[in-house]
């Protein structure tokens, strides 16, 4: 493999879904992406206290739970170590907050069938009707960083709906906690030369639900990020 950058096919797939307290989405969303015929839906339970877990067992996903809320860096890592038990070859992550589309999974396995870029980032700026406008800001901050640091452009780095390739993954992993984890994880592709890009989807906001988004916290992880990848490019 040569930065992760062969044409390997694609055989079978895994979704991944890391959720916390989604006991209103989280059956809607697993049923969705069991729909896509993937080899196995794995969710990991991020300690949730509102039957989440079972309610994605019901539904037809594998279950992993964590003992206590970890936050989504700490979820996805676990999720990929499974997926990669699995031998899954490729493994497509899902919000489990209704705010991504499961039949839109095609669209990633098209993509990659067609370029064989084994990383591809969900592209929801096409359409900001109804994006919050800090998140539009938010977005377009994060591709501006991406750039300045790696000289690579994807239009919406924060999107959590993702097409990874598994044979890459030991090779960008994070150690970053939530959110950030996300974003470290492009970096570390871009610095190995792992191509990235991205497809489109829908912009889903369900009005009323709660965020667990730390603006002050997360701003902090992003600041950290950035300033270790900028030290580390200096060197």
């Amino acid at each position: 493999m040569e930065n992760g950058n062969n044409t390997k096919r694609i055989d079978k797939f895994c979704v991944l879904i890391c959720a916390f307290n989604e006991s209103k989405h989280i059956e809607s969303v697993v049923r969705g992406a069991v729909e896509q015929n993937p080899c196995r839906v794995v969710v990991v339970d991020d300690g949730s206290t509102d039957g989440t877990a079972e309610l994605a067992e019901k539904a037809g996903a594998y279950v992993v739970r964590n003992s206590e809320n970890a936050g989504k860096g700490a979820s996805l890592k676990r999720g990929f170590e499974l997926v990669q038990e699995h031998q899954c070859d490729a493994v497509i992550v899902v919000d489990g907050d209704g705010q991504h589309d499961p039949r839109e999974i095609g669209r990633f396995l098209d993509a990659y069938e067609r370029t064989k870029i084994p990383i591809l980032v969900g592209n929801r700026m096409s359409d900001i009707r109804g994006m919050p406008i800090i998140r539009r800001w938010t977005n377009r901050f994060m591709a501006w960083i991406l750039n300045r640091l790696v000289k690579i452009y994807v239009a919406d780095p924060p999107c959590g709906y993702r097409f990874y390739r598994t044979d890459v993954l030991p090779f960008i992993m994070s150690d970053m906690p939530r959110f950030a984890f996300e974003f470290d994880i492009l970096l570390h592709a871009a610095l190995r030369r792992v191509r990235i890009d991205s497809v489109r989807v829908s912009t889903i906001y369900n009005r009323g639900r709660r965020s667990y988004v730390s603006p002050f916290r997360d701003a902090w992880l992003l600041f950290k990020v950035v300033k270790h990848h900028f030290l580390e490019g200096r060197r």
